[in-house]
């Protein structure tokens, strides 16, 4: 059903704020909620109106950024492919998701809210599955755990070199060299992987108490 003339306004408006506020926190994580208004053509009353501070536009962009994640996660878990195949596109999508790039950012700048943590354990669960087919199906280095991915992804999330057709076409020339290193090799890798603590730990700043 078509919304009507002011709910359709409001979901335009919802649309260009936090899009703009991707772009303004992907950029500086310190920039003041008003740079999002005027990147997204809108009042800051409209803003507000929506996300009653900064803290609160921060957990909508990174829970929905979490949520797309565990969602292809999810997805590439129960698909009945070839299981390399299965890993590289499940690793190309996320890439493309550029979760982590929020991730990289945002990370201890705000509060962990009540949707994050119910979506965290999802994206944990998502890509433990993924890669324990892949390993089971031998396609993958045993040695590998959901710490690795998490972090390679950031990694290469943070490319931004020209234009974002150009950095794109970098961070997948990366994927490409990463993912012929996660294929099954007898060479050790130095040290252990990160655990999921060490990854979470991260967003505790914002939460401890002053």
């Amino acid at each position: 059903m078509a919304l009507n003339g002011r709910k359709a306004q409001a979901a335009r408006n919802d649309e260009l704020i936090l899009e703009a506020a991707r772009a303004v926190f992907t950029a500086d994580p310190g920039a003041p909620i008003s740079s999002v208004a005027e990147r997204a053509g809108v009042g800051i009353s409209a803003l507000y109106r929506r996300y009653r501070s900064k803290d609160d536009l921060l957990q909508k962009l990174c829970t929905d950024a979490i949520r797309t994640y565990a969602d292809i996660a999810e997805s590439a878990a129960t698909s009945q492919e070839e299981p390399w195949q299965v890993f590289v596109s499940f690793m190309r999508a996320a890439l493309d998701a550029r979760a982590g790039s929020l991730s990289v950012r945002l990370a201890g700048q705000f509060t962990v809210g009540e949707e994050l943590q119910a979506e965290l354990p999802r994206a944990f669960e998502g890509t433990r599955r993924v890669l324990e087919k892949a390993k089971a199906a031998g396609v993958v280095r045993g040695d590998i755990e959901v710490g690795d991915i998490s972090l390679m992804l950031e990694q290469l999330q943070t490319i931004e070199v020209g234009d974002e057709a150009r950095s794109s076409q970098l961070r997948h020339r990366y994927l490409k060299l990463m993912l012929d290193g996660l294929h099954v090799s007898h060479d050790e890798i130095p040290g252990p992987a990160p655990t999921w603590n060490e990854i979470g730990s991260r967003y505790e700043q914002a939460t401890a108490p002053a």
